[in-house]
C-alpha cells in the first residue's frame, strides 16, 4: 500500500475537464472529520483558517510550533491524506520544514513565493532553489504546491504566472497554484505549464466543476470555509443576545 503522499499525488492524475479534486481545507480536528465522514478523499489545511482559529492573523503570525501542531491534530484525526499550507516556511531550513510537516503527518504542502516580511514576490529562481531543496529532503514522501503570488504582488498577467510556474514544476512541484488568477486565466496557465493547477474557489467565482473545465486540476477554498462556518457561529451568537 503506498504512502500518504503516494494516494494524493495520484488523485491528482489521471481526472477529465470538469472533475478536479476537490479539498476541502479544515481549521481543527472537528472539521476534519465532517469532511471526512462526508467522502472527500483528501483534504488542504488553509493557514488563515488555523490561524484565525487561534487567535492569529494569517500571513505566519502564527508561531510555527503551535502551527503544526493543529496540523497533527488534523492528521491524527482522519484517515484520508492532508496537505499543509505553512505559508512561506517561517523561515525554516528545508530539510528541517521536511522534517517537522513528516512529524506532524502531512502528505503534501503548499509553499508561497511571497516575503512575509516585506509583503513583495521573492525572486523567482530564489524560489525555485528553495523549492527544489525540500524536494531533495522529502524525496517522494510530500506533494509540493508551489504557490504562485503574481495575481496577489503583481504583475496579475497569465504569462508573469507562467514564468514563475515552469520554474517551480522544473524545481520538482508537483502542483502550482497561481491563487487568485481570475477563471478565464487557468485555461492559459494549464495549457502552458503541463503541471497539475490548484485554482482556489470562493464566494462570487465560479463552481469547483467550472473551475475544473477551465483547467484546474485541483480545487481549495483558503480560509473561506472557517469563514463561513464563523459567520453561522456569528449568528448564533446575535439569536442568542436577541
Amino acid at each position: 500500500m503506498g504512502t500518504g503522499a503516494d494516494v494524493l499525488r495520484a488523485l491528482h492524475h489521471g481526472r477529465v475537464a470538469g472533475d478536479p479534486l476537490v479539498l476541502p481545507g479544515p481549521w481543527d480536528a472537528a472539521s476534519a472529520r465532517v469532511f471526512a465522514d462526508a467522502g472527500f478523499p483528501a483534504l488542504a489545511t488553509p493557514s488563515a483558517g488555523i490561524s484565525a482559529s487561534l487567535g492569529y492573523e494569517d500571513g505566519e503570525g502564527t508561531p510555527p510550533g503551535e502551527m503544526f501542531a493543529a496540523i497533527r491534530r488534523i492528521t491524527r484525526a482522519v484517515d484520508v491524506p492532508v496537505t499543509a499550507d505553512v505559508e512561506a516556511g517561517y523561515g525554516l531550513p528545508p530539510a528541517e520544514l521536511v522534517e517537522r510537516l513528516l512529524e506532524a503527518g502531512a502528505a503534501g504542502c503548499n509553499l508561497e513565493d511571497s516575503d512575509p516580511s516585506a509583503a513583495t514576490l521573492v525572486d523567482p529562481v530564489r524560489q525555485a532553489d528553495r523549492l527544489a531543496a525540500v524536494r531533495a529532503a522529502a524525496g517522494t514522501a510530500l506533494v509540493i504546491n508551489a504557490r504562485v503570488d503574481t495575481y496577489l504582488r503583481g504583475p496579475r498577467t497569465p504569462a508573469a504566472a507562467i514564468d514563475r510556474a515552469l520554474l517551480y514544476a522544473a524545481a520538482g512541484a508537483d502542483c502550482v497554484y497561481p491563487i487568485l488568477a481570475p477563471a478565464t486565466h487557468l485555461t492559459t496557465i494549464a495549457e502552458a505549464v503541463r503541471v497539475p493547477l490548484n485554482a482556489l474557489c470562493k464566494p462570487g467565482t465560479p463552481s469547483p466543476r467550472e473551475l475544473g473545465a477551465l483547467g484546474a486540476t485541483r480545487v481549495t477554498f483558503g480560509g473561506g470555509l472557517q469563514a463561513q462556518a464563523l459567520e453561522a457561529v456569528r449568528a448564533m451568537a446575535a439569536g442568542m443576545v436577541g
